[in-house]
């Protein structure tokens, strides 16, 4: 087991930790969540706006490699490719894929990596937050309003301290046609 410190520049990897050592602090053995199955999801700040997206959907988090490789003719919103452990990885914003203009560099800047197949894709995100975990039951079908233009990359919402997040899919993000052309 490593210790905190040790993971400090892993935040992916320490936050799992934490929620290891959460989970193990606060477990009674044959416990399970209140009202039935439980949805866990990554807690995430794009444009000042609070989002959740499935911890499944997630394959880890990293800080913004210096320096991005910029793609020659790429459309704006492509920031480049990294080397990540020797793979080549698309970086790409979201931010400003959305509309909302690019994202400001900033040390709370992360970039997520898709958990897909078939799509290698790192996306730029204000601020990672942690994990986040609801009973299923509370999950809502109603998509919440929000200032990007982003309704069609939504899945529905959880409350949070009187508020809906909205649940982001990177998968239907990574899957949608006009993402996969603007990238090609």
């Amino acid at each position: 087991m490593e210790s905190l410190k040790d993971l400090r520049d892993r935040p992916f990897e320490l936050l799992a930790e934490l929620e290891r050592r959460g989970r193990a602090a606060t477990a009674s053995p044959g416990a399970q969540p209140a009202g039935g199955q439980e949805w866990v999801g990554v807690a995430l700040r794009l444009a000042g706006e609070m989002y959740l997206v499935a911890r499944e959907e997630v394959r880890e988090v990293l800080s913004v490699p210096a320096p991005l490789t910029r793609v020659p003719g790429a459309r704006r919103w492509i920031r480049g490719i990294a080397s990540v452990r020797g793979q080549i990885l698309p970086v790409i914003d979201l931010r400003d894929y959305l509309g909302a203009g690019p994202t400001p560099d900033s040390r709370n800047v992360r970039i997520v990596v898709a958990s897909h197949r078939e799509v290698p894709a790192g996306l730029l995100f204000d601020e990672v937050l942690g994990f986040r975990r609801y009973a299923e039951a509370d999950f809502s079908a109603d998509l919440p309003a929000t200032a990007l233009s982003n309704t069609r990359y939504l899945a529905g919402s959880f409350p949070q301290s009187g508020q809906s997040w909205p649940v982001f899919s990177l998968r239907k993000l990574l899957e949608d046609p006009a993402f996969v052309a603007g990238a090609a």
